[in-house]
């Protein structure tokens, strides 16, 4: 699937919940879900810079594809981390450069965060788009 339909899946679903108290649910249970970061990768060097919760992502690349892993100490920032995973791991790393990040606010994701929360998902973003481009470099 490319990342585009992965994201319309995502606001697909996201529209199934009749208000935020179930999408928070859906968010926490997709956490749950999370390929979780191996413990050697829990490391400082990982930890997304912004995040008011740590967070922790180790990209690697498999077959021209990053394949991304994250953990989080906090049960709604491990949701938002399991969503851009959802939707960019195991994709090409240009394509993770070149894609459009509007999913996040069709499902209203950041308007229903804290700021420092939003802050946080912006990081999260930047730093697995840094992570494309640089797997993007060593292709080239």
């Amino acid at each position: 699937m490319s990342i585009e339909e992965i994201q319309n899946e995502i606001i697909d679903e996201f529209s199934m919940f009749e208000d935020w108290e179930e999408r928070y649910q859906y968010m926490i249970d997709l956490g749950k879900d999370l390929p979780l970061i191996d413990d050697q990768y829990k490391t400082d060097s990982n930890i997304i810079k912004g995040c008011q919760s740590k967070v922790w992502v180790h990209a690697e690349m498999k077959d021209d594809k990053i394949e991304f892993t994250a953990d989080s100490d906090a049960i709604i920032t491990k949701g938002i981390i399991a969503i851009l995973i959802r939707a960019f791991s195991n994709q090409h790393p240009k394509d993770i450069i070149n894609a459009n990040t509007d999913f996040i606010d069709k499902i209203g994701l950041k308007e229903h965060l804290s700021p420092t929360r939003a802050n946080g998902l912006v990081s999260m973003v930047k730093q697995l788009k840094m992570y494309a481009i640089a797997y993007q470099t060593q292709l080239n």
